[in-house]
This record gives structure tokens, C-alpha cells and sequence, in this order.
């Protein structure tokens, strides 16, 4: 029996689910978002929680997946998600152009403008080398801060670059001088 797949969903007052053939719909105070439900997977309400039951062990490996997807819509829609970003580096900042856009400034011959896709907030402290993204999809937050850490990834020798503020870093030692 899956561990995760056992463990009930609380569904906080305000949340709604309605499932849709394979996918589930989850509506809260901060939107709507959908999940995939897999095949042989089903949800059922029992008091204020959801427990997400499969029909047989052959969709076993699906039972825990499921889970998750619907639990983190369900965090999404009350709470939301959020990834926050660092830039080190000299001359090395992040500003915001209108509201859909981010222009960083890291090094290149150019500035890189990254158009944010919706449901996504992005907000750049004063200072220009702090990232908030937010929003209520987990998996659309995670890839708009992993596309962002791609422009520069932190260099492990000056750890000079765009990183994740809870990130540790190793910094390797250079070369060693002749003597």
C-alpha cells in the first residue's frame, strides 16, 4: 500500500473539487486549478478530508502520484506556492518592465527578457537581487524558477549567478600558483 497514497487530503472550508473524467478541478479563494487523476484512481469526501482510494494493486503505482498532484491543488487554491530567487554579482539584477515581463542584466552583452506566463507574480525587491514568484500552480512556479536559474547558474567557483535563496552552494578551489 502506497504511504503517501493512504495519507488523507484536509480540505480546508471554502474548497471545492468536481471531478471531470480524468481530471479533477479544485476551486478555493485564490482560483481554480486542475490535476490529473490516473486511471483506476478515485476521490471520496469523508468529513473535511479527501481520501484519494484506487481499485485494485494494478494502479498502484499511481496511487501516491495522484495524491500529491490533488494535494498540492488544494494547498495552491487556500495558500498558494512560492519560490524565491537570488542574484549575486557584481552589476547583476533583475527589474520588472510593465507587469508581464522580467529583464535581467547578468553579465551577457544583452539584457534577457523573460515574458511570465499567467497565474505567475513575479515581485523584485529594491535592491534588484531578490526574485518572489508566486502563484497557484506548483508545477508552473517550479518551472518559472528553474527556467530563470538557467539564464546564469551559479558559477561554482566565484558562486557568481542566479540561485534558489535556500540553495547551498559548494565553492571549489582554483588553480594553485606555480612555485
Amino acid at each position: 500500500m502506497s504511504r503517501i497514497g493512504k495519507k488523507p487530503i484536509p480540505l480546508p472550508a471554502g474548497v471545492k473539487y468536481k471531478v471531470e473524467g480524468n481530471t479533477v478541478l479544485v476551486e478555493g479563494p485564490k482560483g481554480k486549478v486542475s490535476a490529473l487523476i490516473a486511471e483506476g484512481i478515485s476521490l471520496e469526501t469523508v468529513g473535511k478530508e479527501l481520501h484519494v482510494i484506487r481499485d485494485d494493486d494494478k494502479h498502484a503505482a499511481f496511487h501516491g502520484l495522484t495524491r500529491a498532484l490533488v494535494y498540492n491543488a488544494v494547498q495552491g487554491v487556500t495558500a498558494g506556492w512560492k519560490k524565491e530567487l537570488d542574484i549575486v554579482g557584481i552589476g547583476y539584477r533583475a527589474e520588472m518592465k510593465g507587469k508581464g515581463t522580467v529583464v535581467f542584466t547578468l553579465g551577457y552583452s544583452h539584457q534577457i527578457e523573460v515574458p511570465l506566463p499567467s497565474g505567475i507574480e513575479v515581485t523584485v525587491d529594491p535592491k534588484m537581487t531578490h526574485l518572489s514568484i508566486s502563484g497557484i500552480d506548483r508545477q508552473k512556479v517550479g518551472q518559472v524558477a528553474a527556467d530563470m536559474r538557467s539564464l546564469r547558474k551559479p558559477d561554482p567557483y566565484k558562486n557568481k549567478g542566479v540561485r534558489y535563496s535556500d540553495e547551498k552552494l559548494k565553492k571549489k578551489a582554483g588553480k594553485t600558483g606555480a612555485k
